[in-house]
Order: structure tokens, then C-alpha cells, then sequence
């Protein structure tokens, strides 16, 4: 017992926290702004992916004996900034609900797998870049109305990636606060630490935005989210079944959807976090740092209202510069991945450009229809191509005539 209140399981455990608020919590307060909620309802967003990440992450780690964090779906708040204004509030969790669901019947069905397969990564690393390219360029636009400090983010990113890549963000967001603060650009309003009571949204349930927001939330969260976050405990040889961990992250979304939690999946660079040797020698012992790193984010989440009231002090271009910057190596990543196969290109920026377009048909959003594009296009191409054992009979049918 006394082993658990050791240094590194809490340090680490805080660090973890630390990161995935200090670079999504930006992304998320902007999606549930973007929706039209009322500030108690932006509250209850914060609590809602606090909670339920604390509370699955403790539950999964202390069930499996492995370091497992439970995150929100960054390029999915990302895509919920895109595609939420507009949108009733109640069509929204509407949404959240079907994608939970669709998340949850992956897991028990084991059919994450599968579905993955049918999307090729060049299709879905396009959409997600296309989703998020709005939010890197915004990271620049924000020169214009406050060059120096968001200049000096960019320098400190650049340096931050060269020198402490794990803690750039947090750095970058700290130093941006602290040219605000000098200039005078932070709201005056007090901040009270008082808990936030959730917000109740009964869901009502439209074709349109369950196609135009929750299909590309789904495929968003399980191609960018769970599949590295299964990937990075794999790489540090933890053997954990990936069907529960899927299907419980889905039910808390089921749980959670009413009150703002719009998806929650596997993290991958806080739970890297938690799983080095400088956590603990023992692998068998590191799942500690992760409940340490539940307890925290449950108690950012009990807290809501306060982080809530934190970032609205914050002037608008110092948001949209650490949530761009944020995104840049995601977006980069992406962008590579959609395009290193040349088969696979065409149909991948297809996709890329009808999502980063913006463009609404039917209203139904824009990754719905870039992703419809690309694989049709895909699928078409790949029929048309000819297969590599038609190739080999028409060798073998030319050399025999010849």
C-alpha cells in the first residue's frame, strides 16, 4: 500500500495529466463552445471527460494490472469545432451516443479490426488531416491580431521539439501565458475552485448529424486514438486484451454522452508516460502511475467549471495558437501517411480536400462526404487495377507464344 504513494507513480501519474490537458483541453473547451452550449453546459463537457476518464482509466488499470489511460479523442473535439455550430445541442449528443455505441459494439463484437481494414489508413489519415488543417492554420492567422506572443509560442515550440519534445506543449501554453498576462490581454474575472454540477442534455437523434458528425467521430477516435493507443502497449509488452478496453471506453461513452462526454478511447503519449522504466524497473508495478493519473484527471473533471473559467480568461489567439500548434505534428503525421502510398494517393487527397473544404450537402458535414469519396474512389481504382496473378498469366501467355 505504502508502495503505491511513491515519487514516480505520482509525478508521472501528474505529468500524464498535465499533458493531455495542457494540449487538448484547449481543442475541447473550443468543441463545446463551437456547439452554442451555455456556460454551465461547457462546465459540464469539462467534468463529463474528466470523470469518465479518470474514473474508466482507474477501473481498466487496477482491472488488468497494466498502465492503461482513458483520453478523449483530440481529433475528434477537432472535428466537432468543425462540424457542431449549427447544430442543436440535443442532435449533437445524439451524435456522441451513436458513436459511443458504435464503439462499444466494436469492442464486444471484436470487430475494430475488421472495420479498420475496410478504411484504408491513406483514407482515414486524410480525413483527419483535412478535419484538423483549420486548426494549423488558424495557429498562424492568430499573427495578425497578436504577433509577438504568438511569434514567441512558435519559436518555443520549435525549440521545445528540439530539446524536451515530451513537454513542449506544456512549456509553449506556459509561455504564452505569460506574454498575455504581461500585456494585459488576460480577462480580469475572479476564479473560484467550486464544483461543477452536470448538465443534463436529453438526446434527440438525427440521420443527418449522426452521419455528418457521428460516423466521422467514430472512425476519427478509433483510427487515431485506439489503434495507437493499443499500438504503444504492445510496444512496451503489456499483452492486454484489446476487446474489453475498447467496448468499456465506449460504454463510458454511453454513460457520459448526455452531459458533453463525446468519445472516449485508449491513450497513447500519457500512457507512454506511465509505462518507461524511470516509472518503475518493475513493468508489473507501473500501472500504479496510471491510477495516479486517474485520481488527477477525475479531479480536474470534478472541477470543471474552474478549468472552465481558467481558459476563458485567456484571449482568443492564444487558444487557437497552442490548439494549432498542438495539432502540427498530428496533422503532419497524417498528411504522410495519406500519401506515402502512390496507388492510394489520388482517392487520399480527394478526401483530404472535400473534408478540409468545409463544404455541407444535404446537411450533412464535410468528413462525411470526403470520406464517401475517397473510398469509392479508392474501391474503384483498386477493381480497375489488375491483379498481380492476371499480370503473371499474361507473361506466362506472351513467352509461350513467342
Amino acid at each position: 500500500m505504502f508502495r503505491f504513494f511513491a515519487l514516480p507513480y505520482i509525478t508521472s501519474g501528474f505529468v500524464a495529466m498535465l499533458v493531455g490537458y495542457t494540449s487538448a483541453a484547449a481543442i475541447v473547451f473550443q468543441a463545446a463552445t463551437a456547439s452554442g452550449a451555455s456556460p454551465d453546459k461547457v462546465s459540464s463537457w469539462m467534468w463529463s471527460v474528466g470523470v469518465g476518464m479518470g474514473l474508466c482509466g482507474i477501473a481498466m488499470s487496477l482491472r488488468y494490472n497494466a498502465p492503461i489511460i482513458i483520453a478523449w479523442s483530440t481529433p475528434g473535439a477537432a472535428l466537432l469545432v468543425t462540424s457542431l455550430p449549427g447544430v442543436p445541442m440535443a442532435d449533437a449528443v445524439g451524435a456522441f451516443l451513436f458513436c459511443s455505441f458504435l464503439l462499444t459494439l466494436c469492442g464486444v463484437t471484436r470487430w475494430f479490426e475488421k472495420i479498420m481494414e475496410i478504411v484504408p489508413r491513406s483514407i482515414a489519415s486524410a480525413m483527419l488531416a483535412g478535419v484538423l488543417l483549420s486548426f494549423g492554420l488558424n495557429a498562424f492567422t492568430a499573427l495578425q491580431t497578436s504577433f509577438v506572443m504568438v511569434s514567441v509560442m512558435l519559436v518555443t515550440y520549435i525549440a521545445g521539439k528540439r530539446f524536451l519534445p515530451r513537454y513542449v506543449i506544456p512549456i509553449t501554453f506556459a509561455v504564452g501565458v505569460a506574454i498575455a498576462a504581461f500585456n494585459g490581454e488576460l480577462a480580469s474575472e475572479n476564479i473560484s475552485l467550486a464544483l461543477t454540477v452536470p448538465v443534463w442534455t436529453t438526446p434527440t437523434f438525427s440521420l443527418s448529424v449522426m452521419l455528418g458528425v457521428g460516423i466521422p467521430l467514430f472512425l476519427v477516435t478509433m483510427a487515431s486514438q485506439n489503434i495507437p493507443g493499443i499500438a504503444v502497449l504492445r510496444a512496451h509488452g503489456y499483452n492486454t486484451p484489446a476487446s474489453p478496453l475498447i467496448s468499456w471506453s465506449g460504454f463510458t461513452g454511453l454513460l457520459f454522452a448526455p452531459f458533453g462526454g463525446f468519445a472516449f478511447n485508449l491513450g497513447a503519449i500519457t500512457a507512454a508516460i506511465c509505462m518507461g522504466e524511470v516509472v518503475d524497473p518493475d513493468p508489473s508495478k507501473r500501472y500504479y502511475a496510471s491510477v495516479w493519473a486517474g485520481i488527477f484527471v477525475t479531479l480536474m473533471g470534478l472541477f470543471g467549471a474552474t478549468v472552465t473559467a481558467l481558459f476563458t480568461l485567456f484571449p482568443s489567439e492564444l487558444i487557437m495558437a497552442i490548439a494549432g500548434l498542438a495539432l502540427v505534428s498530428t496533422i503532419s503525421n497524417s498528411l504522410a501517411t495519406a500519401l506515402d502510398v502512390e496507388e492510394e494517393r489520388e482517392a487520399a487527397f480527394i478526401t483530404f480536400a472535400i473534408t478540409a473544404s468545409g463544404v455541407t450537402l444535404l446537411t450533412i458535414g464535410a468528413p462525411f462526404w470526403g470520406l464517401l469519396a475517397g473510398l469509392s474512389i479508392h474501391y474503384f481504382m483498386k477493381l480497375a487495377r489488375p491483379k498481380a496473378k492476371d499480370i503473371i498469366q499474361a507473361a506466362k501467355s506472351g513467352s509461350s507464344s513467342n
